[in-house]
């Protein structure tokens, strides 16, 4: 059916109107933006305007570097100015810890090629007289920094979209969005109804109502924010240049700068945060402000006039109090919808200036080319599964407000509210001295606390007070047995007469025989990694996948939206089966006790597959250990579960059983030199990720045509790196640039301490020139330079030996 337009897009704040001018500069012009009211009247208009390259995260790093070119542009590439103020920027640090997260931000910062250096008080005080710097250490500088005027931005964006062919109708109110049977759109108005083979939805504060009109509840709750402008103050109307933006974390909690010849204060308050319209924006809600809670916010409004005594002589001439979105982690929503098809979403953005031009860049290169050219993964929106319900968003929501002006630590287990998913051994892991994590809702052991410990997470950007304990659950594992509680995973049963010829067109590497498993991936048609499994065949038209956790909701999405004609039914298993890692050299001498069935090498093969009974339950049981050690999951029905886990215990007694988390498995894999799906994602293809051992060429799949592409001229490839951190007792954390000689040529992925080598080991993406073996390299940790080798192969038992012992 012939549609009116390619793409609808719904809402015309910062985010509708970047992505409109950015799929037009893909090559969609002919689309349309709907917004109810005036452009920029929800939540932009109030926005106090800021852009920072002050960012810890790699994604949002590349967001901001393009974001402040692109402001700095837009007025001359569209005539419409933004008011860009290059101010640059300080952000302070009073505490060692503090200082960490400075030195990190900027390995990060380096490696995108963001500017930004580490300064002493001396040079704060050169660069803003006016503060007081009691007890500062140092601050990060970064000088791209600045602000500019929302609305004009907004403006600038619709004028760029307009001038390459896209349609914009203001005070039009959406009404409904339907799909078709064809799959394209209808989206209904007060001024008519329009078709478009995609829509968007970015409608802000109004995204969950929207939403709603197809089955969607989209996880994001309206927060106020405050911030002030005072009176006119002289001594600024004398300065030659305008103050850098300062960003003071534990005292202020928010922001300072200068807003023409006034201050200007924003606050995210440490306690009591609001969360506002959880029924619903009102549809009249254009340009709304609420009356200022001065009570709320008075703490840290005080501490901005101690740290800046100027303002304190002036009065307050304006209060702005308004509502923007926040998500329960506080990553951006932005990708394809889950469960539907040619439905987007892009919105969920706490600060749309800051991140809105980068973010809608890589989305609409997302949305028109097929395919991302950065790790979209933190932002996609089927992050979330069916644990998001309103009050799990409204609780995350303020948890992710109050963390605003926190250390971002790598890992920072955000505990509000939990538990909201558990398996059926969380009080068993408990009762060991389980720190939990949280992965898609599930709680999952990260590490042990040993007796007399505080069972409380410990964050770090060395190496934490849990490193010690970490290394004694390796030991175990190496040394004789150790279980734990892998639950939080995907799992599918894939069946039906088609499922063999189904599977194999989705699927790199040949289907493994009855009997037997096997790890493969999912392609996008690009070549791009869309999913990682493992893949049993439990009978000829019978196969059970086994994913990350987190991808649960897009597997099923990419595998259901791709039956088509074939008789194949999937079945989700992730909540039903729990799973129980049994590895170490004593594990096979342990399931002896609880099973008749054979487990020696001949009966029982690495790589195999067998339903087998355990403890008097019939569970699933794979030969297969992400430690490297000799081992098995048994993937058990959750009700039962916990009665196998109190056999395994019993049993393992006496061979010196202990229960391992995540940490240590984080260990083990690296020195096996492992990967996890964070190495691999839908911006790189399976040859860049180093996966062709899991590919078969001599059979089609899709994404195989782009492979053969790409290999003969990859963009970057992935490297197994040995670093040499000296004295400094600290590891990659993700996300730390890599050089050669000063030149930017890659980036970490993920990283870890290897107990059993004493190596600090990380996986990159290098240009392909210095992906060899051997090649020297170096990576910035902490932001000191640190030698790295490329090595070729595992540095613990690099055959692989143990596992098939």
């Amino acid at each position: 059916m012939a549609t009116d337009f390619t793409c609808i897009v719904i809402g015309g704040g910062i985010m509708g109107t970047a992505l409109l001018y950015h799929i037009t500069l893909e090559g969609w012009t002919d689309c349309l933006l709907l917004e109810k009211g005036e452009l920029a009247s929800g939540s932009t208009w109030h926005a106090a305007g800021q852009i920072t390259h002050s960012t810890s995260s790699y994604g949002l790093a590349s967001m901001t570097r393009y974001g402040t070119r692109k402001y700095a542009e837009l007025e001359a590439e569209t005539g419409q100015s933004v008011s860009w103020h290059n101010t640059g920027s300080l952000r302070l640090a009073y505490s060692p810890a503090e200082n960490d997260w400075l030195r990190y931000t900027l390995s990060v910062g380096r490696g995108v090629g963001n500017r930004m250096e580490l300064i002493g008080p001396d040079r704060i005080a050169e660069m803003h007289p006016f503060y007081n710097l009691d007890g500062v250490l140092g601050a990060l500088y970064t000088p791209d920094d600045g602000h500019l005027d929302p609305a004009s931005a907004t403006a600038a964006f619709a004028a760029g979209a307009r001038s390459r062919g896209a349609t914009l109708k203001r005070n039009t109110l959406v009404t409904n969005t339907v799909q078709l049977d064809d799959g394209t759109w209808r989206v209904e108005t007060d001024a008519g109804d329009f078709t478009a083979g995609v829509v968007v939805n970015a409608a802000g504060t109004y995204a969950r109502q929207v939403g709603q009109w197809v089955g969607l509840d989209i996880p994001i709750v309206s927060m106020t924010h405050h911030y002030f402008v005072t009176e006119e103050i002289p001594e600024l109307k004398t300065l030659e240049h305008e103050l850098p933006v300062v960003r003071d974390d534990p005292h202020v909690s928010g922001y300072i700068r200068m807003e023409r010849d006034a201050g200007l204060i924003g606050i995210y308050e440490k306690a009591n945060p609001r969360s506002v319209w959880e029924d619903g924006t009102p549809w009249d809600a254009d340009h709304h402000l609420f009356a200022p809670d001065y009570e709320r916010v008075a703490p840290w409004l005080e501490a901005a006039f101690e740290r800046m005594p100027l303002l304190a002589d002036y009065g307050i001439q304006k209060a702005i109090h308004g509502a923007i979105t926040h998500p329960p982690d506080g990553n951006m929503l932005l990708g394809p919808a889950p469960r539907l098809t040619n439905y987007w979403y892009c919105n969920g953005t706490q600060v749309g200036i800051a991140w809105g031009a980068g973010a809608t860049m890589y989305l609409a290169k997302w949305m028109v080319n097929g395919h991302t050219i950065l790790n979209m993964r933190a932002f996609d929106p089927r992050r979330y599964g069916s644990f998001a319900t309103p009050e799990y968003n409204r609780t995350k929501a303020h948890e992710d407000y109050l963390l605003r002006h926190e250390i971002p630590y790598p890992g920072l287990n955000r505990t509000a509210g939990r538990p909201y998913k558990t398996s059926g051994v969380y009080r068993q892991m408990l009762d060991r001295g389980a720190v939990m994590e949280e992965i898609f809702g599930w709680e999952r052991p990260r590490w042990f606390a040993p007796a007399g410990w505080p069972q409380v997470d410990i964050h770090a950007f060395d190496r934490p007070a849990w490193h010690a304990a970490v290394g004694r659950e390796v030991e175990t594992i190496r040394t004789a047995v150790g279980v734990a509680d892998m639950s939080a995973f995907a799992k599918y049963d894939v069946t039906g007469s088609d499922a063999t010829t189904f599977l194999d067109r989705l699927t790199t590497n040949r289907l493994p025989r009855v009997g037997r498993m096997g790890l493969t991936y999912m392609l996008t048609p690009h070549g791009m990694v869309e999913a990682e499994f493992t893949i049993a065949r439990l009978a000829d038209d019978e196969f059970y996948l086994v994913g990350a956790a987190v991808g649960e909701v897009r597997f099923e999405d990419w595998m259901r939206h791709r039956i088509g004609g074939f008789d194949v039914t999937i079945a989700n298993r992730s909540d039903e089966v729990g799973v129980l890692a049994i590895a170490g050299p004593a594990s096979r001498t342990l399931l002896a006790q609880l099973t008749d069935a054979p487990l020696d090498n001949a009966s029982f093969s690495w790589l195999s597959a067998h339903e087998i009974t355990v403890a008097g339950h019939r569970v699933r049981a794979l030969r297969v250990s992400f430690s490297g050690e000799l081992g098995w999951e048994l993937h058990v029905p959750m009700p039962v579960v916990a009665d196998v886990f109190d056999a395994v215990v019993e049993a393992g007694e006496p061979l010196d059983l202990g229960c391992f988390g995540t940490h240590a498995l984080t260990s083990m894999r690296m020195e096996q030199a492992y990967k996890v799906s964070a190495d691999m994602t839908n911006e790189v293809t399976a040859f860049e990720a180093g996966l062709m051992r899991f590919v078969d060429l001599d059979k089609e799949f899709i994404g195989r045509d782009a492979l053969l592409v790409n290999m003969a001229a990859p963009r970057w490839l992935l490297v197994y790196l040995d670093i040499d951190t000296g004295d400094l007792a600290a590891d990659c954390s993700g996300g730390e640039g890599v050089f050669v000689d000063g030149r930017r040529v890659g980036v970490v992925t993920t990283a870890g301490y290897g107990f059993g080598t004493g190596k600090s080991l990380a996986w990159a993406y290098v240009d392909p020139d210095v992906a060899a073996p051997n090649t020297e390299l170096e990576v910035l940790v902490l932001g000191e330079t640190c030698r790295a080798v490329v090595r070729e192969e595992a540095v613990w038992d690099p055959k692989h030996e143990r596992a098939r012992s």
